[in-house]
């Protein structure tokens, strides 16, 4: 076989169902479907064009994200999101992302700071448009990097578990007009300081993130779980 006969899969191709778990996904993560409310088989079948077989894989796909779930005799809804989960989570966050900060910030390598300044650009420039899937694409693709950098393989696989309810958390936070500190600066703030080789600063950087979501996703959730 003469050389360049194969090139490089730069990127794997998508499945039926990775299509309709991504556009169920992105539709419970803007609010097209509301907590608690029944998914339905049929309706989707209809509306999405594909069998009851991928419709239920992908419902399966989304429970064990902690996007639906199943009740006995009733179905699956659209799972509901407490202060107490947000808490959790953010808790969860915490632990796991000022670790890679300051590790990758600690490793940073001239390549690094390219790549990590890339995706930035990326997350910045998703922040104009009006697609919520390729702001979480974007973001995804930013925190990756951290991650990869940092050498933190598990703590990354243990965030993806957590994406869909993060992604959920996420659009609720940055829809919100009194943010301490616009989620691009952020963000900004968190690249700058791991490409300066700062891990105080990068650790700060995530940690200020953080306070920010968290105090928004208080207000917010625990207003609904107050007794009226």
């Amino acid at each position: 076989m003469t050389d360049g006969a194969l090139s490089k899969i730069e990127q794997p191709p998508t499945t039926l169902r990775d299509i309709v778990q991504d556009r169920m996904r992105n539709a419970i993560i803007e609010g097209h479907f509301k907590p608690g409310e029944r998914l339905v088989e049929r309706p989707l079948c209809e509306q999405l064009g594909v069998s009851r077989t991928v419709i239920r894989e992908t419902i399966r796909y989304l429970e064990a994200e902690g996007l639906v779930d199943i009740l006995p005799g009733h179905g699956p809804i659209v799972a509901t999101m407490s202060w107490d989960d947000a808490r959790q989570i953010y808790a969860i966050r915490r632990m796991l992302e000022t670790a890679a900060a300051r590790t990758c910030a600690e490793r940073i390598t001239p390549e690094r700071a390219d790549r990590l300044q890339q995706a930035l650009d990326r997350l910045q420039q998703a922040l104009t448009m009006e697609s919520t899937g390729a702001l979480f694409q974007a973001t995804s693709g930013f925190y990756a990097e951290i991650f990869e950098g940092a050498g933190h393989r598990i703590a990354w696989e243990i965030v993806q578990r957590l994406n869909g309810r993060i992604s959920r958390l996420r659009r609720m936070t940055l829809s919100t007009t009194d943010r301490e500190q616009p989620g691009g600066a952020h963000m900004q703030a968190i690249c700058d300081a791991i490409r300066s080789g700062d891990a105080e600063a990068a650790e700060a950087a995530v940690a200020r993130h953080l306070d920010d979501a968290t105090q928004i996703a208080e207000r917010l959730l625990a207003g609904e779980e107050t007794p009226a």
